[in-house]
């Protein structure tokens, strides 16, 4: 009995060594299987008469993060951003925010902070930053593991979570 006891043990023992695994690959895409990455595109224009903020439904868990993109010329700029007017057209310094709101059935657009009167915009200034704007709105799972991807990089974004960007459905925003 007493040399068996030592070889129990030792089997034992073994089995927590070989189920013990250091080798994490953080590099590999996340996977979440209850929560399904999805993107959508909505552009709409902000004006005095929709108190510059619109709403685009949506439909997600409360384990979801919700990510918005303003797309800049070729590239996704991740919102809340604050653009500086110029000051050459204004004798006072000129800024407002892009940002967003979100709950579980809408994500709010909107801009905030205005320290002017966003209607005296020069007309160049209105098509560049209030009409027509596009937004990409991003559904990824919460929790990613142990990995620390950079939201504000849409590209490894759309990357980690391989999403394609063939499938986005767009939507205008009329009101």
């Amino acid at each position: 009995m007493k040399k068996i006891l030592p070889i129990l043990l030792l089997a034992f023992v073994s089995l927590f060594i070989f189920s013990c695994d250091n080798n994490d690959d953080n590099n590999a895409p996340y996977q979440d299987n209850d929560t399904y990455s999805q993107m959508r595109d909505v552009t709409g224009s902000f004006n005095s008469g929709n108190s510059y903020a619109f709403t685009q439904g949506i439909n997600i868990q409360s384990t979801d993060v919700v990510l918005v993109y303003r797309k800049a010329g070729n590239a996704w700029q991740q919102i809340p951003y604050t653009w500086y007017l110029d000051a050459a057209t204004s004798t006072s310094a000129r800024k407002f925010d892009y940002n967003f709101v979100f709950d579980s059935q809408n994500v709010q657009i909107r801009i905030d902070n205005a320290n002017f009167n966003l209607s005296s915009m020069s007309s160049t200034e209105a098509a560049n930053y209030l009409t027509n704007q596009t937004f990409r709105i991003v559904l990824v799972p919460a929790s990613s593991g142990k990995t620390k991807i950079d939201y504000s990089d849409y590209n490894a974004v759309v990357k980690y979570y391989n999403l394609d960007e063939s499938k986005v459905i767009k939507t205008t925003v009329t009101k």
